[in-house]
């Protein structure tokens, strides 16, 4: 192995170790910076507001909270871990019978609004399946490949539901809705209905599948290989 082809092969293994946990670091920070550009500020200034009303009148000034609070790195890290606090309070809240009965009140307020009826429904159904668990196993039943978009072609698809009852009570087929997702982003693609015995079973989980789409096919599970692959098969 000569020099040149030596440093690309030692550059692109070392690119391929760190990329995973670089890109990781920076999605983290990214996460950490948004809440405290958007989120943490307001709260933090919320805290200057309540400690200057309750503090006696030798208490700290606006000034020296706002430093400590505000633009300082520990006093800022408060409001993020209140922040925190408030979602995890909102969903163990959320779950309870009462809170389920008040955030359907709430829905149905934001439903009756012209505008927000439009919008707020797909951004729901998007955080639902991105965020839930449960919903992902309630949209996605099991991972089959089908011939799509054209004979001799096979996609992974995940299979979502029946078929229509008017196409199946004429055809007399048992059909499957299948949802063919796109690469890298598997929550969106096409809705196809196709019979049954086009389908082909896999044996892959829902969360493999997601990876097998979000990878480009990179990640695949060793038991779906057909040909070993280094760098496909294994890694999932």
């Amino acid at each position: 192995m000569n020099t040149g082809r030596r440093f690309r092969y030692y550059f692109f293994r070392g690119l391929a170790v760190l990329l995973p946990t670089v890109l990781t670091l920076w999605i983290l920070a990214w996460g950490y910076a948004f809440v405290q550009t958007n989120i943490t500020v307001y709260i933090n200034h919320g805290l200057v507001w309540l400690i200057q009303r309750t503090q006696g009148p030798d208490g700290l000034t606006k000034a020296t909270l706002d430093k400590i609070l505000v633009e300082g790195a520990a006093g800022s890290m408060v409001g993020f871990l209140i922040a925190l606090a408030i979602v995890f309070l909102v969903g163990a809240v959320l779950a309870s019978v009462m809170g389920k009965a008040l955030w359907r009140m709430v829905e149905a307020f934001i439903m009756s609004t012209p505008v927000l009826r439009r919008i707020y429904p797909y951004i729901k159904q998007v955080t639902d399946f991105v965020l839930t668990e449960e919903d992902q196993k309630k949209m996605f039943s099991r991972v089959v490949a089908v011939e799509y978009p054209r004979k001799g072609i096979w996609s992974l698809g995940f299979v979502t539901g029946a078929g229509f009852r008017t196409v199946v009570d004429r055809v007399e087929k048992e059909f499957l809705t299948v949802m063919v997702p796109t690469s890298p982003t598997p929550v969106t693609g096409w809705v196809i209905t196709i019979p049954k015995e086009e389908t082909v079973a896999l044996d892959m989980t829902i969360e493999e599948a997601f990876r097998f789409v979000i990878s480009a096919g990179v990640v695949s599970p060793d038991r779906e290989c057909t040909i070993p692959l280094p760098q496909a098969c294994g890694a999932a």
